[in-house]
C-alpha cells in the first residue's frame, strides 16, 4: 500500500494546537507527512511563542505532487499563508486536480477565499471570520467539519482532532480512525 503524502504549510503566527494536532494524527496514522514553511528559514515562530522546526522550506516541495495539502490557521499565519503566492499557485492546481485540501479557523476565508478558491463550494471557519467567509463560497455550514468534494474545512483549535481524524478516514479509511480514536481516548467523527 502506498502511503499517501500530505504537505502541511507552516508560517509565522500559525496556531499551535491546530498545526501541532494535524501533524501528530497524520503521522500516527503512518501517513508520509512534511511539514514546510514558507519563510526563508525553518523555525516557525507560532501564535502563542511555540516554535515549530520545518522539514522543509517551501520551494523544494513544489514541484512534486500532494495527496493533501494542509493549512492550519491561527493569525497572522494565515495572512502570511495568504500572501505566498508560490503557495497559492499551488493550491490552485491541487484544487483543479481533485485532489485534498484542507483549512482550518482562519484559513477558509483568509487563505482560500481571499484568493478566489472558495467558488462554488461549502465551507466552515472561525467564527469571527464567518462574515469574510460569506462572501466568498456558496454556503457556509456552522458544522465543525465540512467535507466538500476535495476541501476540507474545520471552525478551530476545539475541532482540530475531528478535523484531523476526518483527512485520516478520507486518506486510510474509518478503521484506521477507530483504531487511532481509541488510542487518542478521543470520540471518533466517523
Amino acid at each position: 500500500m502506498n502511503m499517501a503524502n500530505v504537505l502541511v504549510l507552516l508560517a509565522d503566527g500559525c496556531e499551535e494546537i491546530e498545526s501541532a494536532t494535524v501533524i501528530d494524527v497524520l503521522r500516527r496514522a503512518d501517513l508520509n507527512v512534511c511539514t514546510a514553511s514558507i519563510g526563508d528559514r525553518l523555525e516557525v515562530n507560532a501564535s502563542r511563542s511555540m516554535v515549530f522546526v520545518a522539514d522543509s522550506l517551501l520551494a523544494p516541495c513544489l514541484d512534486k505532487e500532494w495527496d493533501l495539502i494542509v493549512l492550519p490557521g491561527g493569525m497572522p499565519g494565515a495572512e502570511h499563508l495568504s500572501q505566498c503566492d508560490e503557495l497559492i499557485t499551488l493550491l490552485k492546481t491541487q484544487l483543479n486536480s481533485d485532489r485534498l485540501v484542507a483549512a482550518i479557523c482562519a484559513a477558509p476565508a483568509v487563505v482560500l477565499g481571499r484568493n478566489n478558491l472558495l467558488e462554488n463550494r461549502v465551507a466552515t471557519g472561525y467564527p469571527s471570520f464567518m462574515p469574510e467567509l460569506d462572501q466568498c463560497v456558496l454556503s457556509r455550514s456552522d458544522q465543525d467539519v465540512v467535507v466538500d468534494d476535495n476541501l476540507i474545512t474545520s471552525r478551530g483549535p476545539g475541532t482540530a482532532m475531528a478535523w484531523s481524524l476526518t483527512l485520516v478516514a478520507l486518506l486510510c479509511g474509518k478503521e484506521k480512525v477507530k483504531e487511532l480514536a481509541e488510542a487518542l481516548l478521543v470520540v471518533s467523527p466517523v
